[in-house]
């Protein structure tokens, strides 16, 4: 606007002049308007409240995220977890395999072991000896286990004149439950629960009987005998009907005669 007042201005016309100065004039009333209007206590209060509002918004939308579930799936995020540890055993061994007092030895540490079905037993014989082996075979024998081939890995060396006994035992549970990390009713995502699975996959670790199934089951014998399968079945068919005067009802009243 000044430079079109300097350039009528510089032409001479005094009409147009006076005309483009109280355009001036209000453009400069407009911008005083606004300065007092932004310097005011109101406009700024107003301002601050906007601010706060925003700022309280996202402290509660940044408190209620963590609660909130988000697995929208049937599939629990909480599974039963394997850990497997080996304990091990130096027994004393000779020609003739183990001696009757080592294999107390040997047997004590079962007992205290709490040795039960699901554990492992290995042996790690330097010497390969088969009468040692038969020797913790009949003390093994005593709880229903078997000595495997294979032994794992331990620490440290086996002495000549040893033989390492290893046993491996698997457990099985859930970390992590139970999960109470929903704080909030609110569910936007159709989502499970925080603590979804825990109950059913707890229990399934604790009543599994040898935790390595939930690793790899146990194949199954391919043989079956039809004879155990079918006892049950003819032993109910091979009895006559009541009402062709086979078997009767005993009959009880309440006085207990």
């Amino acid at each position: 606007a000044n430079r079109a007042c300097f350039a009528i201005k510089t032409q001479g016309s005094h009409g147009c002049r006076r005309s483009c100065e109280a355009r001036l004039f209000a453009e400069l009333r407009k911008v005083r308007k606004m300065t007092t209007m932004i310097r005011s206590p109101l406009f700024l209060g107003g301002v601050k409240s906007v601010i706060v509002i925003a700022l309280c918004s996202a402290a509660l939308a940044g408190c209620t995220s963590p609660g909130v579930p988000l697995n929208r799936s049937l599939e629990s995020v909480h599974q039963p977890v394997i850990q497997r540890t080996n304990y091990t055993f130096d027994l004393n061994v000779d020609r003739e395999g183990v001696s009757p007092s080592e294999q107390r030895r040997l047997a004590g540490w079962f007992e205290a072991m709490d040795l039960r079905y699901g554990d492992r037993i290995a042996i790690d014989d330097p010497v390969g000896s088969g009468a040692t082996r038969a020797s913790v075979e009949a003390v093994a024998s005593r709880y229903g286990l078997m000595v495997g081939t294979d032994a794992p890995a331990t620490p440290g060396y086996v002495n000549a004149g040893t033989a390492r006994i290893v046993i491996t035992r698997s457990t099985a549970g859930v970390p992590g439950c139970p999960d109470w990390g929903t704080r909030t009713d609110t569910n936007l995502h159709n989502a499970t629960a925080s603590g979804y699975g825990c109950a059913i996959n707890g229990n399934l670790a604790a009543m599994v009987a040898n935790p390595q199934d939930l690793v790899k089951g146990t194949k199954g014998s391919i043989q079956t005998i039809n004879a155990n399968g079918a006892k049950a079945v003819d032993v109910h068919l091979s009895v006559p009907q009541t009402g062709n005067g086979g078997a009767t009802l005993k009959a009880a009243s309440s006085k207990g005669e």
